[in-house]
């Protein structure tokens, strides 16, 4: 028999890195940009669509949380080194976005720099929840 209302335990975590210089806006904005992909890539990480009491239909969101880290420039140049070398799902955010304003300048903006020169402002990794912990070692919970 199965207990609808026991926690749900997911084998995965998907994590979100800032840059802790980053003002309000760009924390929101960076955030929303590095999770558009994941569905895309690990479609079971999206949940079924939604509804409410009148029937209207409303868009399936992920399925499990997504939680959010801060840490220095340093931290951050690392935990991406990490996901990259660990061949991990992950997005990057770089500064050079915050000029663009659009998808194919965005990914222009990317391009143009080699991994290991990218200035970073914020990764999202999808793995295994031990893995995803190594690629965050020295990032702390968001505030």
């Amino acid at each position: 028999m199965t207990n609808d209302h026991a926690p749900v335990r997911f084998d995965t975590k998907i994590a979100v890195l800032l840059r802790e210089d980053l003002e309000t806006w760009q924390r929101l904005n960076v955030t929303a940009f590095l999770v558009s992909g994941l569905g895309s890539e690990h479609p079971e990480v999206i949940g079924e669509p939604y509804a409410d009491a009148d029937d209207t239909p409303y868009l399936p969101m992920l399925r499990q949380p997504v939680l959010v880290f801060e840490g220095t420039k340093e931290t951050l140049t690392a935990a991406h080194s990490r996901a990259v070398s660990r061949a991990m799902s992950c997005s990057v955010f770089t500064s050079d976005l915050f000029t663009t304003g659009n998808d194919r300048d965005n990914r222009a903006a990317v391009r143009a720099v080699p991994k290991d020169q990218l200035d970073v402002v914020g990764i999202c990794v999808h793995g295994p929840r031990n893995a995803v912990d190594k690629v965050l070692k020295g990032a702390r919970m968001h505030p």
